[in-house]
């Protein structure tokens, strides 16, 4: 038994105490805590007290509840997918997009129109409200589980210059560089990633735990005049994946001299 004996609410006291406990390595990560009868006993609390100390833990990141299992000392483990961002050729001319993972698609593509953002917009050097073609993915890495969010969008003047593309906005990315490809566009990518704790729909569908970091990849790919011709956004987990790129070094620029 542990008596509490310290200032500030009662819940925030047992709280700090579960906390020294797994910090200190008594509660070892991806272990069950003890149940809400036995935190009870130990710190002689009410079961409110504890629930409300249970949920401060979790908001912090530190426990996962797992449905019907009970709440468990978050793994301290390395993502178990990592997603390698990194894109070649093959020598028929097609593209290979090394995603680090074999997707299966949840359901089936959501394509629809749609309008550019004020985020959207200048990556894609569109005006805010400009409509695109847009197609939704729900992704899983069967081995590992982890699920993804994968949007593409399209504007329509892509789309016009390859009529297959309009006519199936829903094919997937390496197919659609393959055709802006044979369309005559010498491609190449920019990719920047950030993170944002998890919106109530992207909790909800990638089925994250407690105080979670979201991912979000975006990849603008560029062709002829450097003009952006598609836009995609990745939103994954940091639970389930992390990232990794090949890194290759430019050619230096060579100025022309007069003699």
């Amino acid at each position: 038994m542990t008596e509490i004996q310290r200032p500030g609410a009662l819940y925030q006291q047992v709280a700090a105490a579960i906390r020294e406990a797994i910090l200190s390595g008594e509660f070892t990560p991806d272990s069950p805590l003890p149940s809400e009868a036995q935190l009870m006993a130990r710190y002689q609390v009410s079961r409110p007290t504890v629930r409300n100390a249970i949920a401060a833990l979790r908001a912090e990141g530190l426990i996962d509840v797992r449905h019907g299992k009970g709440s468990f000392v978050r793994s301290d483990g390395q993502p178990a997918l990592t997603l390698q961002r990194s894109i070649s050729r093959t020598r028929t001319g097609g593209f290979i997009d090394h995603s680090g993972a074999e997707w299966d698609e949840v359901e089936a593509p959501n394509v629809y129109r749609s309008r550019t953002t004020k985020t959207t917009g200048p990556l894609l050097h569109l005006d805010e409200e400009e409509a695109v073609f847009s197609c939704d993915r729900l992704l899983v890495a069967p081995a590992a589980g982890t699920r993804a969010m994968h949007r593409t969008l399209i504007p329509f003047e892509t789309a016009e210059q390859v009529p297959d593309l309009a006519e199936a906005p829903d094919m997937a990315a390496a197919a659609i560089y393959s055709l802006l490809s044979k369309a005559g566009h010498k491609l190449w990518w920019a990719e920047t990633v950030s993170a944002h704790m998890p919106l109530p729909d992207e909790r909800t569908t990638l089925k994250l735990p407690d105080a979670t970091p979201v991912l979000h990849l975006t990849r603008i790919t560029h062709g002829a005049d450097d003009r952006p011709l598609l836009l995609e956004e990745l939103r994954v987990g940091t639970d389930g994946a992390q990232l990794g790129y090949r890194i290759t070094a430019d050619k230096q620029a060579t100025r022309s001299t007069r003699a």
